[in-house]
C-alpha cells in the first residue's frame, strides 16, 4: 500500500437523504410543520462520512446519475474528503435517493430509492475485481465496509467471490427490510454483522428479546462475529472465544436515520487506531449517543 491508499472501502448505498423532523409526535395521516433537509447519505456513504470525521481515508464504490444531483453529490464526498476515484457515473441511471420523516418518537416513516445502485450491480465492483484495487488473483486485503441496499444476487456473489476472499468484510443490513439479503454471508461463513435487534431476528427467523441472544445466534448460524444493538438496551459483540457487552449512554433522542451507520463507523475506526473490543464498543456507542442527541435545528 502506498501513502495514497484508501484506509477502507465503503461499498453500497451513495445518495441524497431528503429528512422531514417533526418537533411533536406524529401519527399515519398528520399533516404537521417541520423542517426538511437534503444531506449526502445512504449507508456505504454515512459510514465514509463518519470515517473521515475520525481521521480515515475511505473510498466510494457505488453509482451515482451523470445528472446534476450526481454531480452536487460527488462534489459534496471529495469536499467531506471521501475518496471518489472508483465511484462509477452512470449514463443510463439517476441518482438513488432517500426520504425519511421522524417525530420525537422515532422514525415515522421512510422509502429507500436505491434502484440505480440495484441496476448497476456488479459494475461498480470492477475496481476490485479487474482494476487498481485488486483483482481475483490479487484480491484485496484490507477493510470493507459493505452495505445490504446490494441485490441479494450481488451480495452472494461477494461472499463466495475469490476477489473479496483475503478482505476484512464488514456488513450491515441497510434496514430490517433488507436484513435477510446477508444470509449469504452467514451460509458462506464470511464477515463482521453489524444489525439491530429487529435485523438479527428477520435474519435468523427468531424472536429474540435481548442482543446477547441475538448475537449468539448469528455466530451460531455461521457468522465469524456478530455486533448487536438495542436502542437504548445492552448491546453485545460476540465471536466463537469473546463475548463484550456495554450498555449505551442515557440520552435524549432527537434524529434516527444514519445512527446505526455512526456506529459502524465510529466501531471499525476504534480496531483500527488498535483499541481492545470493549474500548471499540465503548466507542462506538458514545458516538452514536452523540449523534442521536445531536442538534438538528438547521
Amino acid at each position: 500500500m502506498t501513502a495514497h491508499d484508501p484506509d477502507i472501502l465503503c461499498i453500497g448505498s451513495v445518495l441524497w437523504d431528503v429528512i422531514g423532523r417533526c418537533p411533536d409526535p406524529m401519527v399515519p395521516g398528520n399533516d404537521k410543520p417541520g423542517r426538511i433537509s437534503r444531506v449526502p447519505g445512504g449507508v456505504a456513504l454515512n459510514i465514509a462520512m463518519t470515517l473521515a470525521g475520525l481521521g480515515l481515508r475511505p473510498a466510494l464504490l457505488s453509482v451515482v446519475g451523470r445528472d446534476a444531483e450526481g454531480a452536487e453529490l460527488a462534489q459534496q464526498c471529495r469536499q467531506l474528503g471521501l475518496d471518489t476515484t472508483h465511484l462509477t457515473f452512470a449514463d443510463d441511471l439517476p441518482t438513488d435517493r432517500y426520504m425519511a420523516i421522524e417525530a420525537p418518537g422515532g422514525l415515522v416513516a421512510a422509502i429507500a430509492d436505491a434502484h440505480s445502485l440495484e441496476a448497476a450491480g456488479i459494475r461498480i465492483l470492477a475496481p476490485l475485481i479487474d482494476g487498481p484495487l485488486g483483482t481475483v488473483d490479487r484480491p484485496y486485503t484490507g477493510l470493507i465496509a459493505l452495505d445490504g441496499n446490494l441485490t441479494e444476487g450481488l451480495l452472494s456473489d461477494i461472499a463466495a467471490h475469490p476477489a473479496f476472499a483475503q478482505a476484512d468484510l464488514r456488513i450491515a443490513p441497510a434496514s430490517p427490510g433488507k436484513a435477510t439479503r446477508l444470509q449469504a454471508f452467514l451460509r458462506a461463513g464470511r464477515g463482521t454483522l453489524y444489525v439491530n435487534l429487529e435485523e438479527a431476528c428477520l435474519l435468523c427467523a427468531e424472536p429474540f428479546t435481548n442482543a446477547a441472544q441475538a448475537a449468539a445466534a448469528l455466530v451460531a448460524q455461521g457468522a465469524v462475529r456478530a455486533v448487536v444493538t438495542h436502542g437504548g438496551n445492552t448491546c453485545c459483540d460476540t465471536c466463537a472465544h469473546q463475548t463484550v457487552t456495554r450498555t449505551p449512554p442515557a440520552v435524549t433522542v432527537t434524529r434516527i436515520t444514519g445512527a446505526g451507520d455512526t456506529f459502524m463507523a465510529a466501531h471499525i475506526a476504534a480496531e483500527r487506531a488498535g483499541h481492545d473490543r470493549p474500548e471499540a464498543l465503548r466507542r462506538a456507542l458514545d458516538a452514536a449517543a452523540t449523534y442521536v442527541s445531536g442538534d438538528v435545528s438547521q
